[in-house]
Formats: structure tokens, sequence, C-alpha cells
């Protein structure tokens, strides 16, 4: 049996000859018959479990001081990695998270933690969706299959300058990887202020073949009014002027529709989540917080935006202004786009610094 049938309830009961292996602060490695082992002396909730001693729960996280790079897994291959849980604490955004697959020198993924999880304004929402959930309280779950052939190495580094306690698990299988599977991409991009007049660019780059699967985006509004008039766009294998792929509407590409308000009172925005999108983020409606902030999701799951050789994805932001005229915004707008593609992948654009990602 091809193992990554098995997410499909259908196919749960037939067998397959994967081997199930996961990675914890408890089994640095992954390897069979080694989770718990930690001597007491050596664990970082010693103190706790000091009067039951070895294998009651004496390793269960991780301190990463400030500025270090710290590696949460290094799996050999051929495998992939099915569900990743991780609490963090500390500011989302100085925590970022990188993927390097089959020896690449650099990440396939680069993101700040907190908008890798549709989290990127600092603070827990619930998510129901079938490729990331958040769950009471801060538990980010990931469910992206991610395959890999020779090896899979992770790593967060914490950009802060306090240091951060970390508890994650990394569940994966070993297992032959058919070929025509690609390797799991994703990158993080904001631009605050957008320049007037200008288009907002959530990936671009990109070259050889793949589908894009998804796109998380934090959206801070500077404008009264309604901001999600602006067309998505999706230029693919030579497209330059114009797309292939065109939406209508901000809201109608996270399939939402009439400015994502109540259609009864028409009075208030209506949050929601589901397994494919959702607008579950709606920020700032307390005394001294100017701007309205808003996290939004769309998993391209069920209808994968396949292309041969390139692809760019941008989004227009456009609110009204007097006559009936769109109004182009200058928000402050973060995305991650979400892709499967062959490698080696184009390198991504620096990441911004510390004070350039903070959220303010």
């Amino acid at each position: 049996m091809n193992p990554f049938l098995s997410a499909d309830l259908g196919n749960l009961s037939r067998l397959s000859n994967a081997k199930s292996r996961s990675i914890s602060p408890e089994n640095f490695t992954g390897e069979k018959g080694k989770g718990g082992m930690c001597e007491i002396e050596n664990g970082t909730a010693r103190d706790n479990a000091r009067d039951l001693g070895k294998g009651w729960k004496v390793n269960p996280y991780v301190v990463i001081k400030p500025r270090e790079v710290f590696e949460i897994a290094d799996i050999d291959g051929p495998g992939a990695v099915r569900h990743i849980w991780i609490t963090p604490l500390g500011k989302f955004r100085s925590t970022i998270l990188r993927f390097y697959w089959d020896g690449e020198e650099l990440p396939s993924v680069e993101c700040p933690i907190g908008d890798f999880f549709c989290s990127g304004w600092e603070c827990y929402n619930q998510i129901s969706s079938l490729a990331v959930c958040v769950n009471p309280g801060s538990a980010f779950n990931c469910y992206w299959t991610m395959p890999f052939r020779k090896n899979c190495r992770i790593t967060l580094e914490n950009q802060d300058e306090a240091e951060i306690k970390i508890f994650y698990q990394i569940d994966y299988i070993l297992t032959a990887i058919p070929d025509d599977c690609a390797y799991f991409h994703a990158q993080f991009r904001r631009t605050n202020p957008l320049p007037y007049k200008s288009v907002y660019t959530i990936l671009d780059g990109v070259k050889g073949r793949g589908q894009y699967v998804g796109t998380y985006m934090a959206w801070g509004v500077n404008n009264n009014g309604w901001w999600g008039e602006g067309e998505i766009k999706f230029y693919m294998d030579g497209d330059v002027e114009y797309p292939t792929i065109c939406g209508t509407g901000t809201e109608d590409y996270f399939c939402g529709s009439y400015d994502f308000e109540d259609p009864y009172t028409h009075d208030r925005y209506v949050s929601f989540t589901t397994p494919y999108t959702g607008f579950h983020e709606i920020k700032r409606d307390e005394l001294y917080k100017c701007q309205k902030r808003f996290g939004m999701y769309r998993w391209h799951i069920a209808d994968p935006i396949r292309f041969e050789n390139d692809l760019k994805v941008t989004i227009q932001a456009l609110g009204w202004r007097d006559g009936k005229r769109f109004l182009p915004l200058q928000d402050d707008i973060a995305s991650v786009a979400f892709w499967y593609q062959i490698l080696p992948a184009s390198p991504f654009p620096p990441l911004p610094d510390r004070d350039y990602l903070e959220v303010i």
C-alpha cells in the first residue's frame, strides 16, 4: 500500500510497510525504543520529576537561548513528516522555523513560527482546518505531508533577547517515496506599509515544476472602511502582463463574500474556520489600538494550482474612496505561501530583520 493514502479514512484499515517514528525532547533522534531515557540530572523538568526519577516526564521541553539556532529534527530517509505539534512561548514572530530537504544548503521553509501556523498577530486564535489546527492554548498543529528521500532537517532560531521554552513533537514515517512526490515549501513575506498603488507580492521567483497549495495572510488595515476589493492573481509558465488565474476580490479568494459581514445585521465581521478556508482573526477594537487586523487562510487541497516552469502570486490592496472609486491601500500585509515543487528551489528573498518583523 502507498502510505500516503493512509490519511484517507477509507484506507486506514489497509496495512503498510511504513515504520512510524516520532521526535520530541524525550527522544531527540526518533530511534526505536529510545524514548523517555533522559537521565534525571540532565532533564529540563528534573526538579518536577525528582521524586519519581528516570522515565517520569524528565525532559518534556527544550530551552533555546537568545540568538541560538536549535536543531529539532535530523532524520535520514526515505520518509515523510506527517504531523507536527509545537507549543512555543515568547514572541511568535521572533522564532524562525526552517526546513531543509535532502542536504540542501538553503531552506525550503523559512517562516516565523506563528505565521506558519496561521497565527501572525502574536496571539491565540482557534483554527480547525485540514492542514493546520490551532487548539487551546497556543497548540500549533500541522498536517501537511512532507516527503523526503535522503534527509529532513528542521531548526528553530530564537531571534529574541530572552530565552524561550519549546514543547514539540514531530511524527513521521520511514518508507519508500514515489518518484512523482515533490518537496514541501513555505515562504514568508511582509510589507509594512505597502507603497501607494503597489501590488503586494505573495510569491515570486519560483522555478521548476510543482503545485501551489495554500495561502495565509495577516492583514493590518490603516484606513477606515472596507479593505478587501483587491484581486489575487496567479502568473504561471511564462505569464508576464496578465495572469492565467485572476480572482474577483480578497474575501472571494478566501471563500467568503460581501466583506465577511453579518448578512442579517450588516454591522460586524463574522469569523469562521473550516477545513479549506478561514477568516479566523479579527483584532483591534480596544482602546488605544487603532488598526484593524485580520487573519485568513485558503488551502488548495481539493484544487491545487499546478505549474510546469514558474509561478508568481500577487494580490491587490483596495478599499473605497469618494465617488465610488477604488482606493489603493497602504496596509501592513504579511503572508505565507505554501507549495510543492521539485528540487533545487530558487533562493528565497532575505528574511527581514527582527525589528521589521515585529508586531507592534
